[in-house]
């Protein structure tokens, strides 16, 4: 390849990268922005008032459900980019139920996987952390556990179990995309008529 060539190739990539940056979709951000400010208030009020109130076991529950529902919605968000489109057109076409959203997801794969990972999951992550310092006073004051301690193992235990979750979790995503996806639009599918 000679210098001109590359000089295509660069200015053939700017031109590219010049058209991907106009098409950024300005509703679709404010819309993640909303709905990441009211989902974090909510989760977060969850977890402020509700936890505290609660025996430590039922709050160590309710913090793994949240470790939980990060990495479920991990898992979809990573099968809807995944997942193969031509077999939702081909069960569409033969009108399976829930064909048309997975279609409709698989087409907006970008917004769902941005909502599902990063929106839902995040704040999942962020309140399960703000959950577990929560225990870790409730373990301190209650059974006179060191407040120290207590706080860097439950730190590591709630990031271990993310972390080692979603990795278990995006493996089996990629590898079980399609029926992860169309299992999730047939349930979204209940609620949300085409």
């Amino acid at each position: 390849m000679n210098k001109e060539e590359i000089r295509n190739l660069i200015n053939q990539s700017k031109k590219k990268d010049k058209n991907k940056k106009e098409l950024i979709d300005k509703k679709w951000i404010a819309f993640i922005l909303g709905i990441s400010f009211v989902l974090s208030i909510v989760m977060s009020l969850i977890s402020q008032l509700i936890i505290p109130n609660l025996n430590i076991i039922i709050g160590i529950i309710v913090t793994l459900l949240f470790v939980f529902i990060g990495i479920l919605f991990d898992i979809i968000g990573v099968s809807v980019t995944a997942a193969d489109e031509s077999v939702f057109h081909s069960m569409s076409s033969r009108k399976v139920y829930g064909a048309n959203q997975a279609v409709a997801f698989k087409k907006n794969a970008e917004k769902v996987s941005s909502f599902c990972c990063d929106v839902v999951g995040d704040i999942c992550g962020i309140i399960s952390g703000a959950s577990g310092t929560t225990i870790t006073i409730l373990l301190s004051e209650n059974l006179g556990f060191n407040l120290l301690l207590t706080g860097l193992i439950v730190a590591a235990i709630i990031s271990s179990l993310t972390i080692g979750g979603k990795a278990v979790g995006k493996s089996f995503a990629i590898n079980n995309s399609t029926i992860i996806l169309y299992r999730f639009a047939k349930f979204i599918s209940h609620f949300h008529k085409n």
